[in-house]
């Protein structure tokens, strides 16, 4: 549950890889704050019930059967979101696939294509879309999901390193297109967060003392604390935050 309190009544928002871990933590807090959300992601029954979850918060959600990395997808979401609520005011693009760990030239063709297909590519189809929607109406503000990944590399993910740089730069460069239109792009760049995704690596003794090693505060996130600051973000108290990424890892980058 957020912290924090945040007033969106009314607010239209989408959020990718809105079904579990950090993008289900960021639903919940904008339904907590009255929005109206759009849950997208790959798994039906999830994002089912993180709508229901949403609802019973005190704000109006539904799912969207989206694969981002197909750009027809994330046009029926934008479009199936305007239509239902009549705009789009707020996007949070953070779906995102972590590839098997490898050196580079032990990577698979097929794991960096899907790397790049849904953790890049996937965002500059929802950019592309949300901000065509956004435009209609006024304006908007968009945060993009990178990763201490698009800061720095670690051995063995250069698929995901290439492609969460790659996030930021796609940040930047819409936010200078649509600033004058009242769009702001912002980037939040999470350290190790508790989801499903490093699972594995935390109920391993070895990798999880390896892992809590990269953390000078010696534990992981909570995917609540990532959704507070996107929160602030989209808020008007950040209206003058525009074409950034803000590192939200207990200090991880800061050496």
């Amino acid at each position: 549950m957020s912290t924090v309190t945040f007033d969106y009544q009314g607010a239209v928002v989408i959020i990718t890889g809105g079904s579990s871990g950090i993008g289900r933590a960021i639903a919940e807090a904008y339904g907590q704050a009255g929005a109206n959300v759009v849950i997208a992601s790959r798994n039906e029954a999830d994002g089912d019930e993180v709508a229901a979850l949403v609802n019973e918060a005190g704000g109006r959600a539904f799912h969207h059967l989206t694969d981002v990395s197909d750009p027809a997808d994330v046009e029926s979401l934008v479009n199936t979101t305007v239509s239902e609520y009549g705009r789009l005011d707020i996007a949070v693009n953070n779906a995102g696939t972590l590839p098997p760990t490898a050196d580079l030239i032990d990577q698979s063709i097929d794991d960096w294509n899907k790397a790049v297909a849904v953790d890049l590519s996937g965002v500059f189809h929802s950019l592309k879309y949300e901000i065509s929607a956004m435009l209609k109406t006024g304006g908007g503000s968009i945060v993009n999901t990178s990763s201490v990944a698009g800061l720095i590399a670690d051995p063995g993910m250069s698929p995901y390193a290439a492609s969460k740089h790659g996030v930021l730069g796609l940040t930047k460069a819409a936010a200078l297109d649509y600033a004058k239109k009242n769009i702001r792009v912002n980037a939040i760049a999470p350290g190790l967060v508790q989801t499903a995704m490093i699972e594995d690596w935390l109920n391993d003794p070895e990798m999880r003392e390896t892992v809590l090693g990269y953390s000078p505060q010696g534990r992981v996130a909570e995917p609540r604390e990532i959704a507070d600051t996107v929160l602030y973000l989209t808020s008007d108290s950040a209206s003058f935050i525009n074409g950034t990424v803000l590192a939200i890892d207990g200090g991880q980058t800061a050496h």
